[in-house]
């Protein structure tokens, strides 16, 4: 008996995508490892438009107009439009010009701005987070998902700060490490919400432009100042209604009748002493150890910061003590019994104005990440057949370097080191590839005449119009979207 052999599997025709090194074979169809680039009709096109900001859509509109068969024929261009990287496409393997080289004219003046999605390895996020909750101590690891992707920076006034990323974590350790460090870069550069968990310290969620959560608990505001500095704002307005106040502070706790506001208002000795090292007249270092309760420290009962009171140096029964944190979220009002203790008492409606403006006083919580990286190597032959003239043009500032349409700081020093804040960014700027590394939409300005002096690929210079008539080598399509901060 014989059998009918089973049915020869046709083979899908797949082509090799060279737009990063990973070199994904692609069926008709589908789509590469990075999620960026597809097979189209046997040709590998960009899966996102070419995005161009254009100041004449209405703020939050979104239009997507440039495709050949209805584009008008109106020549746009100048200050209005501004060609950006994202879905440009990339220069890898690096010798070719970059996808998208396009002259306009500003204010009568021709310039050309270069266009890349580059690669990075080099590259992370520096987040700061206003919050004067302890997170976790300087150096301890930032983990997402369980792996190390970063660690606690040097905390700065009213902000606590995170150092993300970064080549030892990409590509420097294990494979788990390496892809959630590009996952958790990946989300927080493209505004979305992650979980991060320090070692030793706290879990918060951070999200550029959207107030930190720290263990379940939204923060609400930055705190005005140190205890010190809350004690110089606002010592006049305690002046005649309390004997004393103490502001507690994880850095700085401040005391106003030993505070120099205090000596120039007049302000009597009340024989308070606290607990911690005395640094200058009314203010102390270390009356706790750092947490989430009051000031940054991690107390909840702020008695526990004062000693004894001393009757020979001005302490008294019914001496009154006001003491709050620098966000005012936490305030006690007591009064010295007969032994010169402390007892919880209700604020008095004269001092409550005074704990509602340190509040006001207090800007807005907030997470902001700002993308960091070095935009060296070879990403510069896009620009230019010499790429040192580049990076000299760079920090000589004849050539401003945006990402995604926002202008990025250029670091002092060698290099194009260069970074930018994320908030104002068109949706879904970033993307990565699978080595892992992040994609960074990269654009250079620069004056034709200096690009030319760079020995910039002039012969691939097109107009804003023929870019948006005619696309690309990645694709044809092209969307145009309202700036959402300066450019």
């Amino acid at each position: 008996m014989t059998t009918d052999p089973a049915p020869r599997r046709e083979r899908e025709e797949k082509i090799r995508c060279d737009a990063c090194p990973v070199m994904c074979y692609i069926a008709e169809g589908k789509i590469g490892a990075c999620d960026r680039y597809g097979n189209v009709g046997g040709r590998i096109l960009r899966c996102d438009p070419l995005t161009v900001l254009d100041r004449t859509i209405a703020e939050g509109g979104e239009i997507r107009p440039f495709l050949k068969a209805d584009w008008d024929g109106r020549i746009v261009g100048g200050e209005d439009m501004f060609v950006t990287a994202i879905g440009s496409g990339t220069t890898y393997p690096d010798y070719k010009p970059a996808p998208f080289i396009v002259s306009r004219e500003v204010e009568g003046a021709d310039f050309v701005t270069v266009v890349t999605e580059a690669i990075f390895s080099y590259c992370g996020a520096k987040v700061k987070i206003d919050t004067d909750r302890h997170l976790g101590h300087e150096s301890a690891a930032v983990r997402y998902q369980g792996e190390a992707v970063g660690h606690m920076m040097t905390a700065e006034y009213g902000s606590q700060m995170m150092s993300l990323g970064g080549v030892a974590h990409l590509t420097g350790a294990s494979k788990p490490e390496g892809r959630a460090t590009c996952e958790a870069l990946l989300r927080l550069l493209n505004r979305e919400a992650v979980e991060l968990v320090v070692d030793d310290g706290a879990t918060v969620i951070v999200q550029s432009g959207a107030a930190p959560i720290v263990d379940g608990h939204r923060e609400e505001r930055m705190r005005v100042g140190c205890g010190s500095a809350t004690i110089g704002m606002f010592a006049s307005q305690w002046r005649g209604l309390v004997d004393e106040v103490v502001v507690v502070d994880d850095h700085i706790t401040g005391v106003v009748s030993e505070h120099q506001a205090g000596k120039v208002l007049g302000w009597e000795d009340t024989g308070i002493r606290i607990r911690g090292r005395r640094s200058t007249p009314g203010r102390y270092f270390q009356v706790a150890q750092p947490g989430l309760g009051w000031g940054g420290t991690d107390i909840t009962d702020p008695l526990t910061i004062l000693a004894p009171f001393e009757t020979r140096k001005g302490a008294r029964p019914g001496l009154t003590l006001l003491m709050v944190s620098t966000t005012g979220e936490q305030y006690g009002y007591y009064m010295l019994d007969e032994a010169l203790v402390p007892q919880p008492a209700p604020l008095p409606e004269a001092l409550r104005p005074s704990v509602e403006l340190i509040a006001e006083n207090c800007e807005p919580a907030l997470c902001t990440v700002m993308f960091m990286g070095g935009a060296g190597g070879s990403l510069r032959s896009g620009v230019t057949k010499n790429p040192v003239r580049l990076t000299r043009s760079v920090q000589g500032q004849r050539t401003r370097v945006s990402v995604a349409g926002i202008p990025a700081y250029v670091w002092p020093g060698g290099g194009i080191t260069i970074m930018a804040d994320v908030k104002d960014m068109p949706e879904n700027a970033f993307g990565y590839v699978p080595t892992p590394a992040i994609v960074a939409p990269l654009e250079f300005t620069v004056s034709r005449a200096e690009y030319r002096a760079l020995g910039g690929h002039d012969e691939a210079v097109r107009s804003v119009a023929d870019v948006l008539e005619s696309g690309g080598e990645y694709g044809a399509d092209v969307r145009a979207v309202a700036p959402k901060g300066p450019r």
